[in-house]
Formats: C-alpha cells, sequence, structure tokens
C-alpha cells in the first residue's frame, strides 16, 4: 500500500530526474539551428568550462546531452528518446541502468560518454567481445566525429603502439580482458614511455551482468611457462580407464562406497575411495599415495578424474585445431589462450590426445571485481541486473535503476512445459518448432552446450525443418545469422550467446504472425540468463512469445530440485509424453535458480574475499614499481634500502653485550654476501664496523659504480630494483597459490581459514619485501662495469658491458651478464612484439 501510494525507490529516483529531462529537450530548438561546424566549436566550449573554469559536469549536462542528441539526428537519423536520456543520467551518474532488450543502449551510452569525455581524463566503453567493441565504436564513432572527439578500439593482437594511441583517445572502446591484461602488463613494463593505459577515470560495462556477475569467477591471470613432466600426464591419464565410479549415495549413507572414485556434481569435485587409493597405488607402482613424495601423483590422478567425468567435450570445452579450446558457460563462446590451472587443463589435453602444452606460473592476476574497483567511476548497462541488484551493491557499491520501455511490453510469455524425461521433453520442442515453421513464424531456441544444439539439430533435419545452428563452432557467423534470426519461417538454434548485444529485427509481415517465439530448452542455473533469452523477443512494442520446456532429469531439477519437488510431481500422475503446466512447479523451480544463485555468489565472494588480501599487497608492489618508473633519481632508494638491511642485520648485532665466534662469523658472511663489504681491508681485518662505517661503505660502493658508468649509472639501478622486485613478486604469488590451495584444511583446526590466510599471506608479504632489498643491494655490490661503453651498446647489448660476481648459486638465481648479440635500432625486436627495436626494448 505505502509503495502504491509514494512509488518505489526506482519511482522516486525517475521522477528527480523529469526536471533535468524537460531542460535538455528546452534546448533542442537551439541546437536544431545550429550549422554542422558549429558543434566541435561547442563541444571545445564545453571543454574549456570543465577543465579550466571549474565547472562540474553536471552543470554543463543538459546542454551537453543536448548536443549528443541533435549529433545523433545529423549523422545517425536516430534521435535519443526521454527514456535514453534518462538511462543516459543515471550512466553518468555511475550506476547501473537495466534497460530491455532493443531499447538503444549502445546509443544511450554515447551520452555520458561524451559528457565524461569533456575532462580530458578518458572514457573507457567495455564490451564482452570484439565483434561488438569494433562495432559500437564505428557505428558510434559517427557521433564522436561530428562532434570533433576521438576514439579508438582495444582488441586482441593490437602492439603496444596501436594500444597506446587508442588509450589516448577521447573515448575508447574494448574489452573486459583487453583492458584488465593492460593493466597487468603495464605494471610489468620497465619503463614509464612503455605503458599504454592512462589512469582509470571512468567506465561504462555493456552487459554489466555477464562481465561483473558471470565472468567474476575467475581472475585474470598473465603466466610463464614452467618445466614439466609431459609423459606424467599421459601415464595417468592411461590408467584412468581402470578406476570405476561409485554408484551415487544419498548424504546421510554411512555405507561403505563400492566403487573407486565419487562425484561430486554440485561442487564439480572428486575424491577417492579407500579402494580407489589402492588401486591408484598397485597402477603407478608406489607404496604410499600420501607420502609427501607423492602428492604431486595424487592431485594429478583428481585432475585427470575431473577431466574424464566432469568436463564433457562440446559442453565445457571443444578440441579445434589439435588444441582444447575452452566454452564460456555463460554465453557459449569460445575462450581461446584461456587455460584452466593447476594441471587440469593438461589433463584434459592428454585425454583427447592432443599436444600436452606446458604448465603455466603466474606472474601477475588480479580479479574482475578489484579491476574495476579501481575506476574513480564505474556504471553499466544491460537488460538482466535486478536479480543481481544485491551483489552489485554489496561487491561494486553500484545500484540498479530499472528504466522504464519506450513502447509497453506486450511480449506473451507461456507457463513452463515439464515432461517426464528429456527424450519427451526435446520431442515436444522439436515439433514446436515444426509446427512454428509452418506457419512462418520465426523461432529462437536457446540450448545450454553444443551438444544440445546439435542433438536438436539432427531431430529437425529428420523432420525437414530447415533452420541455423549458432554455438561456440560457428561464432564467426554470429552477427550474420542473428541479423536474419526474426524473418519468416527462419528457425535459430543458439547456444546462450544468442546474438547478445545485437538487436533481432523482425522481417516484413512477421508482426502479423506473432513476433518472434523463443524457446528454452531448459532452465539455466541463473533467471538472468532465462530473462535475456527472452529478451530477444518483444522489442521496441513488438509482439512475441515465450516458453521454456523442463524435464524432472535436467540438471538443475536433478541436482538443486528438491525432494518435495520430485514427490509433487509424481502425484500429478504424469504420463508418458503429456506436459504439466503448473504455477506451484515453477515457483518451486524459481526457488532452486535462487538456491544455485546464491551459491554462485558466494563462491564470487569467496574467490573476492581471498584477492583482496592479494589486493592490498598488489597496490602496494605496483605503486612502488611506479615509483621507480617515474623517479629521475633512485640513488635514494638504493640507500633506503642499504639502510634497512643494515639495520636488520648491523644494529642488534653492535646492540648486543657479546657476540661468540659463531655468531659473529654469522653476521660478517651475511653483510659480505650482500654488501661484498670483503673489497674493504677494514672489514678483512676481522669484527663488525659501526653503523656509520657501514654507511659509508655504502656510499662509496655506489660512487665506484657511478664512476664506472656515469652515463648509466641511474638506469643499472632502476633496472636491477625493478628486476628484484618482479623475481620475487612472480615468487611470492607462487607461494600464495600454494598457501591458499591448502588453506581450507585449517577449518578442520577450528581456525577461520580466510584469516590464517591474510595472517599468513602477511608474513610472507613482508619477507618478499625484505628479500627484494636484499638481492637489489648484492645486485648494486658485486656488479662491475668492465669498460665504460657507448650508448647503443647499453641499449642492444655488449659482451664485455656488465659482470656480476655474486658467486655461483646467486649467479644461477640472478643471471645479469648481457651477451645478447646486437640488434639495430631499426631491426625487429628480439622480444617477438614485431615492434622496432627502437620503439620496444631499445628504449
Amino acid at each position: 500500500m505505502l509503495k502504491y501510494i509514494i512509488g518505489t525507490k526506482n519511482d522516486r529516483y525517475l521522477k528527480k530526474l523529469k526536471p533535468v529531462i524537460n531542460k535538455i529537450n528546452a534546448l533542442e530548438p537551439e541546437m536544431q539551428a545550429l550549422a554542422d561546424e558549429d558543434f566541435p566549436r561547442r563541444i571545445e566550449e564545453l571543454k574549456e568550462r570543465v577543465q579550466n573554469k571549474g565547472e562540474k559536469l553536471d552543470d554543463v549536462l543538459p546542454e551537453c546531452f543536448a548536443l549528443v542528441r541533435e549529433a545523433g539526428v545529423r549523422t545517425m537519423q536516430m534521435r535519443h528518446y526521454d527514456v535514453q536520456l534518462i538511462g543516459g543520467i543515471v550512466l553518468h551518474q555511475g550506476k547501473i541502468a537495466e534497460m530491455k532488450t532493443g531499447e538503444g543502449k549502445t546509443l544511450v551510452a554515447t551520452l555520458p560518454v561524451v559528457l565524461n569525455a569533456l575532462s580530458g581524463k578518458g572514457v573507457h566503453v567495455i564490451t564482452v567481445n570484439d565483434y561488438l567493441a569494433h562495432r559500437d565504436a564505428e557505428w558510434m564513432g559517427e557521433i564522436y566525429n561530428f562532434l570533433g572527439l576521438t576514439y579508438g578500439v582495444i582488441v586482441h593482437g593490437l602492439n603496444d603502439e596501436e594500444r597506446k594511441q587508442a588509450y589516448a583517445a577521447d573515448i575508447t572502446y574494448g574489452t573486459n580482458n583487453e583492458f584488465g591484461f593492460d593493466y597487468l602488463r603495464d605494471n610489468m613494463k620497465f619503463y614509464e614511455e612503455q605503458l599504454v593505459q592512462r589512469d582509470l577515470n571512468y567506465a561504462i560495462v555493456d552487459e554489466v551482468d555477464s562481465i561483473l556477475i558471470d565472468e567474476a569467477r575467475t581472475p585474470l591471470i598473465i603466466s610463464g611457462q614452467v618445466e614439466m613432466n609431459v609423459g606424467l600426464y599421459r601415464k595417468i591419464d592411461g590408467i584412468i580407464p581402470n578406476l570405476v565410479r561409485s554408484t551415487p549415495r544419498e548424504a546421510e549413507d554411512e555405507t561403505p562406497p563400492d566403487g573407486d572414485f565419487e562425484i561430486d556434481e554440485k561442487a564439480k569435485s572428486v575424491t577417492l575411495t579407500d579402494a580407489g587409493v589402492e588401486k591408484v597405488e598397485k597402477l603407478l607402482g608406489v607404496d604410499n599415495l600420501f607420502d609427501t613424495q607423492n602428492i604431486s601423483l595424487q592431485h594429478h590422478v583428481l585432475q585427470a578424474l575431473k577431466a574424464h567425468h566432469i568436463f564433457q567435450s562440446d559442453v565445457d570445452y571443444i578440441v579445434k585445431d589439435g588444441q582444447v579450446v575452452l566454452v564460456d558457460e555463460f554465453t557459449g563462446r569460445l575462450m581461446p589462450g584461456r587455460r584452466l590451472s593447476d594441471g587440469l587443463h593438461q589433463a584434459i589435453e592428454a585425454k583427447e590426445n592432443v599436444k600436452v602444452e606446458s604448465e603455466n606460473q603466474t606472474l601477475a592476476s588480479i580479479t574482475f571485481q578489484n579491476y574495476f574497483r579501481m575506476y574513480d567511476k564505474l556504471a553499466g548497462m544491460t537488460g538482466t541486473a535486478d536479480t543481481e541488484a544485491v551483489e552489485f551493491g554489496q561487491i561494486y557499491e553500484l545500484e540498479v535503476i530499472v528504466i522504464p520501455t519506450h513502447q509497453p511490453m506486450v511480449r506473451k510469455d507461456h507457463p513452463d512445459a515439464i515432461f517426464k524425461s528429456q527424450d519427451e521433453k526435446y520431442n515436444a520442442i522439436a515439433h514446436d518448432i515444426a509446427d512454428c515453421y509452418k506457419r512462418g513464424q520465426p523461432a529462437l531456441v536457446g540450448t545450454v552446450s553444443i551438444e544440445k544444439s546439435e542433438l536438436l539439430s539432427r531431430m529437425l533435419k529428420k523432420l525437414r525443418v530447415p533452420h541455423n545452428v549458432l554455438n561456440a563452432k560457428q561464432h564467426d557467423k554470429e552477427a550474420e545469422i542473428v541479423a536474419e534470426a526474426g524473418h519468416v519461417g527462419r528457425v535459430t538454434i543458439a547456444t546462450n550467446m544468442a546474438g547478445r548485444g545485437t538487436d533481432i529485427k523482425l522481417g516484413e509481415g512477421v508482426k502479423e504472425l506473432g513476433g518472434l517465439h523463443i524457446i528454452g530448452t531448459e532452465r539455466h542455473e541463473s533467471r538472468r540468463i532465462d530473462n535475456q533469452l527472452r529478451g530477444r523477443s518483444g522489442r521496441q512494442g513488438d509482439p512475441g512469445s515465450s516458453r521454456f520446456y523442463l524435464a524432472l532429469d535436467d540438471d538443475l531439477m536433478r541436482l538443486f530440485g528438491s525432494d518435495k519437488l520430485q514427490n509433487v510431481m509424481g502425484k500429478l500422475g504424469m504420463k508418458e509424453g503429456e506436459a504439466i503446466e503448473n504455477k506451484m512447479v515453477s515457483n518451486a523451480i524459481e526457488k532452486s535458480q535462487r538456491r544455485v544463485e546464491n551459491h554462485n555468489f558466494e563462491i564470487r565472494k569467496q574467490l573476492l574475499d581471498f584477492d583482496n588480501v592479494m589486493n592490498q599487497q598488489r597496490e602496494v608492489v605496483y605503486t612502488l614499481r611506479r615509483e621507480l618508473m617515474s623517479k629521475e633519481s633512485t640513488e635514494s632508494v638504493a640507500f633506503e634500502y642499504a639502510d634497512d638491511l643494515l639495520e636488520e642485520y648491523l644494529s642488534p648485532a653492535l646492540d648486543a653485550k657479546e657476540l661468540d665466534e659463531e655468531e659473529l662469523d654469522t653476521v660478517r658472511k651475511r653483510l659480505d654476501e650482500i654488501f661484498n663489504f670483503s673489497r674493504f681491508e677494514d672489514f678483512r681485518e676481522g669484527g663488525l664496523p659501526s653503523m656509520e662505517q657501514a654507511h659509508q661503505w655504502v656510499k662509496q660502493i655506489l660512487a665506484e659504480l657511478k664512476a664506472s658508468a656515469p652515463d648509466h649509472y641511474e638506469e643499472i639501478l632502476r633496472y636491477f630494483l625493478l628486476d628484484s622486485l618482479d623475481r620475487n613478486w612472480k615468487e611470492h604469488l607462487l607461494n600464495m597459490d600454494h598457501l591458499r590451495d591448502g588453506i581450507g584444511l585449517r577449518g578442520y583446526g577450528q581456525k577461520d581459514p580466510k584469516q590464517e590466510y591474510k595472517r599468513e599471506g602477511f608474513n610472507l608479504f613482508q619477507e618478499m619485501v625484505f628479500t627484494i632489498k636484499e638481492n637489489a643491494m648484492r645486485a648494486f655490490s658485486h656488479l662491475r662495469i668492465q669498460a665504460e661503453v657507448t650508448e647503443d651498446e647499453f641499449q642492444h647489448g655488449s659482451e664485455k658491458e656488465l659482470e656480476y660476481s655474486g658467486g655461483e648459486e646467486e649467479k644461477e638465481k640472478k643471471p645479469v651478464r648481457r651477451s645478447e648479440p646486437k640488434v639495430g635500432r631499426n631491426d625487429p625486436c628480439p622480444c617477438g612484439s614485431g615492434r622496432k627495436h627502437k620503439k620496444c626494448c631499445g628504449r
């Protein structure tokens, strides 16, 4: 009753925007009277007011939006509706605009994009794939060019110079992966001029639920290859067919399992039974699988079992050109370049008998949550966000605003049709499609996997129904297939990619036939994905219809449906081939979906909780890197490191009342190892130097280094400071990975794994910081410049340039002797970037 009287929070927010919309509309006649050449001039005036006169973006919003609206009319014959103006304000204010499919989100984004570009700090528009990034940039680029603004596109395959130019533009389009990886790569560069990204100012995330929710379970990782035993994967893969799966049991069943391993399908995990452990030990010829030296074997056996029994070809991955390519479970799109970690990808490669690629070690990583939270202002748009409003609020502090449609929604959503078995269900679906085809009504059929889409395709061929199949194997034809999906008599079978981001426009005569008919072959784990499929129909007031078909043995029903639901279905007396439409059953299914959504939210939240620990450390390390890269002089940092190390090693020894000979010898060895003090006669005579004497020796060491290469002294210091930081950060990431792998076991000891991870992670981080200082100082004190070199020799390598004398052990750990052949400044860079050496590493 209260909502009816005063309206919902969403209604009240929209009401407050009406005066702003009225101001924009009032300026329309003025904008219509402008000449084309006046528009860039007016934009420059707005830039001047914002950047130099201190006006806020909100102050110039009505005028800017009015300019963009008129630019849309003149360049594309597209005028922003009032509801689109509302969407633009919502995005500018750093919120999520939920707008139904076909409401013109791509056009809406131009309003806040241009407004925020006035600050000169750059605007990022983030899409889910390269195709949409290219399409949207070129499409909306007509408006930006007309207004005198520049735009760029970040897609896979660009070199650093091209990326730098794209980021320098007023507006930059690109995919979430490319933006995230560029951030990580920038924090692995050695010189400031090599950085491609500017500061993270303002971003609009298109299909925000897909990027910030669905993809947030997988962090971005840059990794390097490590040595591995390919034969081990082949050997373990060979024993898997000998292992028998146990019959699934109820949780309370205490009878011993009857096989070698058990599978928890909900958690997607595998465990060996006692019998299974004995059989694996026999097959691999080991005495104890749980012995510390066999822990790796145990891990790889479990990964191989997952590869064979949880990961399915044409569902979770496909084999293409001799490679295992992952399939996105939410969109059905291929993810080339993405690999599963912890040897799981290698186990799948062994299973599919393709080349087993090397395992990787993490060099840099970040979650999408922590990457996008670094933007000064973040906004998003999608057709389906309201069901995830709680997560958007908790994780990103983003409020979801539901924007009204321009035309009333008239699509008819039919109740779910529920069958006993999948065979009955698919027969009903095939006949529904055939019926649509006979009447000429176009049908779009959503499937959850490549396997199911191909099964349905075979059934339709038997019924002689012409159709198109759109799944990860045909992703290059996506736009072409989707563009025709609304024409008379068209039947399109699609995985969840379903042309997301591309409007399906109805062909001539289709409205009279009832519009586009949507058929869902089963409910997805998330209600949002179901709503996305429905949203392909009924755009801009078009007619349409939708129906979902379910079976009792669907994965969602089988794994997450309650026993009560199964009993109800039994009491309803379902007959062979007969469907039941029951509101109570549909509500029970929706409850199952909510349970899964909550479960997935907890997984993402746990990932974030752990990454928040890493994020604090990452921010410290990356801030230090930027300071080292940008400092004119890094000598002060070297002295600071030396002070810290002397305070740690020498100060306690000097403060001690007395040291025995062994303790004295330990301190002296450590000082000589790090600082190379044995070069000084006073140190060789024995005893410990005073703090003042030690500081003086450090100054002398650095002074000698400076004298031997005065023109390159700062670059040498910078190189070894960054090199030490990077090497130890990489090692620290590996240690944190290992810590996290086993931290869950602390729960058995009545300890909170998250708190334990935080505590031990902090200790590891402190150790890493100290080791960075040790390694850098060790390098400075043992480095010798054998001869003065020219700048060209320094930049491109010289046989006699640098010599490191830190002992055999340290030499192996830190090979700094530069003996690569000389490379001309205009030659291709040896790093493989494809750029000229002078524009790449030659800097």
